[in-house]
C-alpha cells in the first residue's frame, strides 16, 4: 500500500520564509507604536491637535512630537502597508490559482470580522478593517507584472502626494479670511478643551462611557478612512510590484537601494529640519506655512529609504541587525494586536488603571520602549517553541478552515 500525499495548502515553512520581510515587518509594526500612542494615551481631538492635550507638551514632549513626526509619523504605516500588499500575493498567488485564490479571500474576510472586534471593543484606531476591505480590491490585480503595479502604485502615490503638498503650500497664497476660516475647521475638527475634558471623564467612568467614546472615535475614523483607500490601494500595488520583481528579497541592484536611502534621506533632512524651525523657532522665524505637511506628503520615499537600508542588512550587511527584528514579524498580527491590548488596558479598559488624559507626554516614550523591549524579548522566546504567534495561528486557522501545526517538530 502507497501513502497518500497531503495535497492541502499549509502555511509557508520557515525554510522557505523571506527574512528580510519579516524584518522589515518588524520593524513597521515597532515604528507605528511610536506614533499611536498618542491616539492611546488622549481622546481622538488631541490626536488631530495636540494643543488640545489637558498637559501642555513642554519641552521633553516637545522634543517627542518632533522626534515622532519626524522619524515616525506616515513612514511607519506606510511600510507596514506595502507589505500587506505583497502579502496579498504571497497568500494568494495568481487569480487562475485555484487553491490559493478562495484563501486569500476568506484571509481578507476573517480579517474584516477580527477588525471590528478590534476598533469596536479595544481601540478605535484599527488599521486592519481598511487593509481587508483594500485588500479585497488589491488582489484583483495580483496577476499583473511585477512592473507594471510599481507604476501604477507609485502612480497614484506620487499624484497624491504632489496634490496633498500644492494644497498645503495654496494656503499661502490664499486671502486672509480663507486661511482664518480653514485654519478654524481644522481647529474644530478635534473639539474644544471642554470637550476634551469631557471625553477623557466618559473614558474614565467604566465600560458604558469607554465603549461610547471608543465608538465614537472609530466612527470618525472609519469616515475618514474613505478618502485613504486610493492612498493605501496605491501603496499596497506599489508593495505587491516590489515584491514580484524580487526588490523586497534583495535582488535588485545594490546601487538602486543606496540611490532611494539617499533620496530618503534628504527629504527626511529636509522634513527634519523645517519641523525642528516649526516647533522651536522664535517668533517669525518659522518656515513657510504647509511646507512641513508638504514635506510629509512624501513621507513614501523616506520609507523607500528605510525599507531599502533593512533589505541591504538583511541580504548582503551584518544580518545579525536585521535578524532582531525577524522575530518580532513573523508576529507582526499578534504584536500589533497586543500593543492595542497592553495600550488600551493602561489607558481606557475598566480593568485597568484607566489612565486617559493623566500621563504626561514625557512618559510616552518610555511606554513606547517598553513595549518594544517586552516585543523584541517575548517574540523570539515564544517562537523558540511554535512556529507563529498564537493570533497569526488562529488567523490561519479561520483561513485553511483547519486546526494548523503550531508546535514545532509536528
Amino acid at each position: 500500500m502507497t501513502d497518500i500525499q497531503d495535497s492541502r495548502p499549509y502555511p509557508v515553512a520557515l525554510k522557505d520564509r523571506v527574512r528580510s520581510l519579516d524584518a522589515m515587518r518588524g520593524l513597521a509594526v515597532l515604528g507605528i507604536l511610536a506614533v499611536n500612542v498618542v491616539a492611546f494615551a488622549f481622546p481622538f481631538g488631541v490626536y488631530m491637535d495636540a494643543e488640545l492635550a489637558p498637559q501642555a507638551p513642554g519641552a521633553v514632549g516637545t522634543y517627542w512630537v518632533w522626534v515622532s513626526d519626524t522619524f515616525f509619523h506616515s513612514k511607519f504605516i506606510t511600510l507596514f502597508t506595502m507589505l500587506f500588499g505583497a502579502s496579498v500575493f504571497m497568500v494568494g498567488g495568481e487569480r487562475k490559482d485555484p487553491v490559493r485564490g478562495p484563501l486569500i479571500r476568506r484571509r481578507l474576510l476573517w480579517l474584516i470580522g477580527i477588525a471590528l472586534i478590534h476598533g469596536l471593543l479595544i481601540w478605535w484606531g484599527d488599521v486592519l478593517l481598511l487593509y481587508a476591505v483594500t485588500g479585497l480590491l488589491v488582489m484583483l490585480c495580483r496577476s499583473m507584472s511585477g512592473r507594471k503595479l510599481i507604476w501604477i502604485g507609485l502612480g497614484v502615490t506620487i499624484l497624491l502626494a504632489l496634490l496633498a503638498a500644492l494644497g498645503a503650500l495654496a494656503m499661502n497664497f490664499a486671502p486672509p479670511e480663507i486661511q482664518a476660516s480653514i485654519a478654524e475647521q481644522k481647529a474644530s475638527m478635534g473639539g474644544t478643551p471642554e470637550t476634551i475634558a469631557a471625553s477623557i471623564a466618559n473614558y474614565r467612568s467604566g465600560w458604558s462611557g469607554m465603549l461610547h467614546e471608543n465608538f465614537a472615535a472609530w466612527v470618525q475614523l472609519q469616515v475618514a478612512s474613505t478618502f485613504y483607500i486610493i492612498p493605501t490601494l496605491g501603496l499596497m500595488l506599489l508593495g505587491m510590484g516590489l515584491f514580484k520583481t524580487g526588490f523586497m528579497a534583495g535582488r535588485a541592484p545594490t546601487g538602486l537601494y543606496l540611490l532611494l536611502i539617499v533620496l530618503g534621506g534628504g527629504v527626511l533632512a529636509a522634513t527634519g529640519w523645517y519641523g525642528w524651525q516649526e516647533a522651536f523657532a522664535a517668533e517669525g522665524q518659522a518656515p513657510m506655512n504647509g511646507l512641513v505637511e508638504a514635506l510629509n506628503a512624501f513621507a513614501f520615499v523616506i520609507t523607500l529609504a528605510y525599507m531599502s537600508v533593512m533589505i541591504l542588512l538583511a541580504t548582503r550587511g551584518p544580518k545579525l541587525i536585521a535578524a532582531v527584528f525577524e522575530p518580532v514579524g513573523r508576529m507582526a498580527f499578534t504584536n500589533y494586536l497586543t500593543q492595542s491590548l497592553i495600550m488600551s488596558t493602561i489607558f481606557t479598559q475598566p480593568w485597568g488603571p484607566r489612565l486617559m488624559g493623566q500621563v504626561g507626554w514625557e512618559a510616552l516614550p518610555l511606554l513606547v520602549a517598553g513595549v518594544w523591549a517586552a516585543q523584541l524579548v517575548w517574540s523570539p522566546l515564544w517562537l523558540s517553541v511554535f512556529r507563529m504567534g498564537p493570533l497569526e495561528w488562529v488567523w490561519r486557522c479561520l483561513t485553511y478552515g483547519r486546526l494548523v501545526p503550531l508546535l514545532k517538530g509536528r
